[in-house]
């Protein structure tokens, strides 16, 4: 079916710059009209109330996340990485082809033979330390672009509508395809969601009242942001890239998916998708286990979110710190525990 995603696709397979350059401007074009028309619908549907936050004391918090989901998670993530990492990923025996899972191999084996719990646990090594050391970069970039929105706004809007294929697209034509490509790519978009996430908690901590009686009482602008804008601003923004790590390990398996990342035989979990995938229903659980694993990385990661986001929320319901009065400067932190206790 021709369509304009195919098109650019496999013009920038070929390197056909022409068509290539084409199709990027037209899909720019629909993420800019795309972003242009969520902004005015976001500002015709939130009133002035909502924007001003005079209505942020309705907002309850939400009961604690359970405690044990983000550790079951976790402890069968770990299991499946530990239980394949001393497994051969690149063994051949055509002669257990497609095998159903048994004991001996617990995921069952792929077209080649090769065993799916190790080539699973041994791609686990490129899929999450890659996606995490993204996710780090990002919000690294994305808080410090965030800071000045004036600067970061009008790109970050549009960089934030561009899907991840697109840009690993254009790093194709210009780098070519090779192990590099979906990282460069991901990064390359992955921090727009946390800069205007921080740009909206840095409009919004600004118009408060307890920061507009710190700046009067003599505070400049380097504490302001130290003791003030960054504890309020960092860790809702670094729940959100927690938030986004899935999202970043499925960005990077589709890229592999497509083939614009690793090659064969790599066991990089989009490329077991990809290699697997004619043979889904013959033998689905060698389709079943990459996207189980991609699955329960999800699930840990909006779970782990969950609980920090209760914890900073039992946190701030104990109530502002004290503040100093008038002539006198802010107190240091440990003061102002000492003040609160009593």
């Amino acid at each position: 079916i021709p369509g304009l995603g195919r098109t650019t696709l496999q013009a920038a397979l070929a390197q056909d710059l022409p068509v290539l350059q084409a199709g990027t401007l037209a899909l720019v074009l629909l993420a800019a009209v795309a972003t242009a028309v969520c902004r005015i619908a976001a500002r015709l549907f939130v009133g002035p109330a909502l924007r001003d936050g005079a209505l942020g004391t309705l907002h309850r918090p939400r009961p604690p996340a359970r405690r044990f989901q983000p550790l079951g998670y976790g402890a069968a993530l770990i299991a499946v990485i530990v239980l394949g990492l001393p497994r051969d990923p690149l063994a051949l025996n055509t002669g257990e082809r497609l095998q159903a899972p048994s004991l001996a191999h617990p995921f069952g084996t792929d077209a080649l033979g090769r065993d799916l719990l190790a080539r699973v646990g041994h791609g686990a090594l490129d899929t999450l330390l890659l996606a995490l050391a993204i996710s780090v970069a990002a919000l690294c970039i994305g808080v410090l672009l965030g800071l000045v929105p004036r600067l970061s706004g009008p790109v970050a809007d549009t960089v934030n509508a561009v899907p991840p294929v697109l840009a690993a697209l254009l790093v194709t034509a210009v780098a070519g395809s090779g192990a590099a490509t979906p990282a460069l790519a991901v990064t390359a978009v992955a921090w727009a969601p946390l800069a205007a996430h921080t740009s909206a908690l840095l409009h919004q901590e600004r118009a408060t009242l307890h920061l507009t009686a710190t700046r009067g009482l003599g505070a400049g602008r380097w504490y302001l942001l130290r003791r003030e804008l960054l504890p309020a601003v960092l860790p809702p923004v670094t729940r959100h890239a927690l938030l986004r790590l899935p999202g970043v390990a499925l960005a990077l398996a589709s890229l592999g998916f497509l083939g614009l990342g690793a090659q064969p035989p790599s066991p990089e979990w989009g490329l077991l998708l990809a290699e697997n995938q004619p043979y889904a229903e013959r033998a689905p659980w060698a389709v079943l286990a990459p996207a189980a694993v991609l699955a329960l990385l999800g699930a840990l990661a909006v779970t782990s979110a969950g609980g920090v986001r209760w914890r900073s929320r039992a946190r701030s319901s104990q109530g502002p710190a004290p503040t100093a009065p008038p002539g006198k400067r802010p107190a240091p932190a440990k003061d102002r525990a000492l003040v609160g206790a009593r």
